[in-house]
């Protein structure tokens, strides 16, 4: 119903800049919030920061002053831009977005993830 595509990731030296993007397709009513998730070899998922239908945003403490995300409505496309990257930025970056249908039902979606790879 609802495809995630998210693009932008690859490799990095510390210290350096990536922005990703995240274009939803499909039916889609309403969108509650969306967000970006990471996760390393081993590791569980974490959320790495969202945005709400209102436009407030939450940060993993591990990235707050240094990624931001946005969200384009017109183009249905969600971004995090990711500057002073460190090693342990290194994981496959998710996008997320959860939707809700005409009788207000939540469904959360997932992009299939992109790599972001941090050398030292």
């Amino acid at each position: 119903q609802v495809q995630l595509v998210e693009s932008g990731g690859g490799l990095v030296q510390a210290g350096g800049s990536l922005g990703l993007s995240c274009t939803a397709s499909g039916r889609i009513f309403s969108i509650n919030a969306s967000g970006w998730y990471r996760q390393a070899p081993g590791k569980q998922r974490e959320l790495v920061a969202q945005i709400s239908r209102g436009g407030s945003t939450n940060y993993a403490d591990s990235v707050k002053g240094r990624f931001t995300i946005s969200r384009d409505d017109a183009v249905n496309t969600v971004y995090l831009q990711m500057n002073s990257l460190k090693p342990e930025d290194t994981a496959t970056y998710y996008c997320n977005v959860n939707t809700r249908d005409l009788f207000s039902q939540a469904t959360n979606y997932w992009g299939k993830g992109t790599l972001v790879t941090v050398s030292s």
